[in-house]
């Protein structure tokens, strides 16, 4: 079907045209698909491997470094070389490092949990949860030591943060060498259409990517390797592990897949459209002789020295930093990023913990709901441009204007608030009359006075009062029936509900405040998101409008830099190391050390989260005022300057009329007494 569709609505292009431009679609797809997976198994990350969000901030932003280690070498030195190819080779090492994130799965042991739950093979024995005795500290140190004397020293994270590098590496050349190909082989009339094609299939990714992380987050980590019988928790628990691996296995195979076609591809194309050289007549080729169409848009080969560029550089970086209005929408544009990119990162897991919701449903409303609004507001914001015919100034005020409506309405996310999940010793004391900060100490109290409990337990209880308890012990259950997720403690002391002193599996659900609240989130989330995606294309033509032409390829490409450096790599690392300033209860890990975090404080989470976007947003505002100020001046410079340059042009035309007038005249003055003397 592709290679058809092609050729219809493309009828200049040649085969290997076609094969080209669906193959670079279809990589463009794969490395979107894997990039938003990667966003979408954040939670999944962090519950496996036991570790903080501002480690999961580090992983997410390695894929930047490993893009920034290799990036300049690509764009100079591909562009002279078998690009197809080397696509092809960033697409099998993008490949290789979304299946390297997977093999910590299967290498590491079954994921365990810790749990009173009796499972459905050990039935019939139910110890009670309430210990009367500890154990000694001897059999503790003799089980703790048994259950880790198979563990690696190297923590398995470290392999997801390699593979991450290594897939940044790979996808670098995809997008320069990619549309440079394109430009060589297209008319500059078809070039952005085919572009556009490109960019549009994109987009579609990120959305089987959310959706493909929605599905693996039902599944159980270990499915296939374990009976799912005697699973006793749910994806609704904070202790739930989705098959994570399972996403990036496909991922990565689809990746792999992409690279095929350009192995076949030739090193470079003839130039399409009617006017190629072939077509031009030997009169038309000594007319023109520096036509670009007879020569190779981007040649393969530069004589200009490598001493000389770097001479040259220098001077024009220099040049182009000094451009004041270049320099301002920079570090705007920097801001917004680390916005946007925090935002972004932690907005599944946001909806997971203030709201309540899966992390499966998170995912499918991200990829349903949220990419499909940003990329119709990014078109939109296009064709609104081009209807309204805005210039310079006029993106630029687009662009403000657009964010700043996204800002006011952003504000309204703090008002859609849920409260805090019950929780005994940790939100709100044992008679439940006032609110705590977590304190390991609070959740011993007298009902539970009798029972030897682990504070580092997490093993969430639901008692008939409503509350819920950090584990069947903390609860003073002293005994229970059933199996798995159908087990029913009894005789808990701390539920204090008369004639029913029992308590189920897992957190109680409290649901009904956010489940009211939740579809205007989602409603106002897709009306910011489509409302500021609006101004991403007339902001972009801004960037490109604001500056000289000749400084227009370094300026794209030091923007590109900058942004990765300065937003991509840090704003997951520090928006995940303040969401940690939230947590009320971390989990343990098995060989000791804190794990990932089981209960955050839902209200100072709100505050940490929102309030870090819009303070970062509020600042970008600040620095644009300047910005309008400057740009204002430019513009008016400009035009006195074209103003002068139209005069002055227009005065020496003037005199070559009047020149060639009198020329005439003279001419017409001789012709005459030559025919007098006649």
């Amino acid at each position: 079907m592709g290679p058809v569709f092609l050729s219809v609505s493309f009828p200049h292009v040649s085969l290997f045209s076609q094969m080209f431009l669906v193959a670079l679609s279809f990589a463009y797809f794969a490395k979107a698909l894997s990039g938003s997976y990667m966003k979408s198994t954040i939670t999944q990350l962090e519950r496996r491997f036991d570790i903080p969000s501002y480690l999961i901030g580090v992983i997410d932003g390695s894929f930047e470094i490993g893009n920034l280690l290799v990036i300049a070498f690509v764009s100079y030195f591909g562009a002279k070389l078998h690009r197809p190819k080397i696509i092809a080779v960033g697409c099998v090492l993008m490949s290789i490092g979304t299946f390297i994130i997977a093999l910590p799965h299967f290498i590491i042991r079954r994921y365990e949990y810790k749990t009173s739950v009796p499972s459905v093979d050990n039935s019939t024995l139910n110890p009670s949860p309430c210990y009367v005795s500890s154990p000694t500290n001897l059999s503790q140190k003799e089980v703790q030591a048994k259950g880790c004397e198979g563990d690696s020293n190297l923590s398995m994270w470290i392999y997801v943060l390699l593979g991450n590098i290594l897939r940044g590496i790979g996808e670098t050349p995809v997008q320069p060498l990619g549309i440079s190909y394109i430009d060589d082989f297209a008319t500059e009339e078809n070039a952005a259409l085919y572009v556009g094609c490109v960019q549009t299939i994109s987009v579609v990714g990120p959305v089987f990517g959310y959706l493909l992380g929605s599905l693996c987050a039902k599944i159980y980590v270990d499915i296939g390797f374990v009976k799912m019988e005697t699973i006793t928790i749910t994806p609704a628990d904070a202790r739930w592990v989705g098959a994570w691996w399972l996403g990036y296995l496909i991922a990565g195979v689809i990746t792999l897949l992409s690279a095929i076609p350009f192995w076949f591809l030739p090193r470079s194309l003839p130039v399409s459209g009617p006017q190629s050289p072939e077509k031009c007549t030997a009169e038309q080729k000594s007319f023109i002789k520096d036509s670009p169409l007879l020569k190779h848009k981007y040649p393969a080969d530069e004589h200009t020295s490598f001493i000389e560029m770097a001479k040259d550089f220098i001077p024009t970086l220099r040049t182009l930093l000094g451009h004041p209005v270049y320099l301002i929408y920079l570090c705007v544009t920097i801001i917004q990023l680390n916005s946007l990119i925090g935002m972004v990162t932690y907005k599944p897991k946001y909806i997971e913990q203030h709201f309540r919701q899966s992390a499966s449903k998170a995912n499918f409303l991200m990829g349903v709901i949220n990419i499909p609004a940003v990329a119709l507001g990014m078109f939109s914001g296009g064709l609104l441009m081009k209807r309204l015919k805005l210039n310079i100034m006029g993106a630029a005020k687009f662009a403000f204007g657009t964010s700043l409506i996204g800002y006011i309405l952003s504000l309204f996310f703090f008002a859609m608030s849920c409260e805090n999940a019950k929780i005994a010793g940790v939100t709100l004391s044992y008679n439940s009359t006032d609110t705590v900060s977590y304190d390991k100490h609070l959740l011993s109290t007298t009902c539970n006075s009798n029972c030897m409990c682990s504070v580092s337990d997490w093993d969430p209880v639901c008692g008939a009062n409503g509350i819920t308890y950090v584990s069947p012990c903390f609860a003073g259950c002293t005994s229970s029936a059933g199996s798995g997720k159908n087990t029913v403690f009894s005789n808990c002391s701390c539920v204090g509900v008369a004639g029913n002193l029992t308590a189920t599996t897992g957190q109680c659900p409290h649901k009904d405040d956010c489940d009211r609240m939740f579809p205007y989130f989602l409603a106002l989330s897709v009306i910011t998101s489509f409302i500021i995606s609006l101004g991403g294309t007339p902001g972009y033509m801004f960037l490109i409008r604001c500056i000289k032409p000749q400084l227009k390829s370094l300026a794209l490409g030091f923007h590109a830099l900058a942004t990765r450096t300065l937003a991509g790599i840090p704003a997951p690392i520090y928006f995940g190391a303040i969401i940690d300033t939230t947590c009320l209860k971390w989990g343990q890990k098995r060989c000791g050390g804190i794990g990932a975090c089981r209960i955050y404080n839902t209200t100072a989470y709100r505050i940490a989260y929102l309030g870090l976007t819009l303070s970062l947003r509020t600042l970008s505002f600040i620095m644009c005022i300047p910005g309008f100020v400057l740009l204002s001046r430019q513009l008016k410079e400009e035009e006195r300057n074209a103003i002068h340059e139209a005069l002055t042009n227009g005065g020496t035309e003037l005199e070559a009329l009047r020149k060639e007038e009198f020329a005439i005249s003279n001419s017409t003055d001789s012709n005459t007494d030559r025919e007098t003397r006649l």
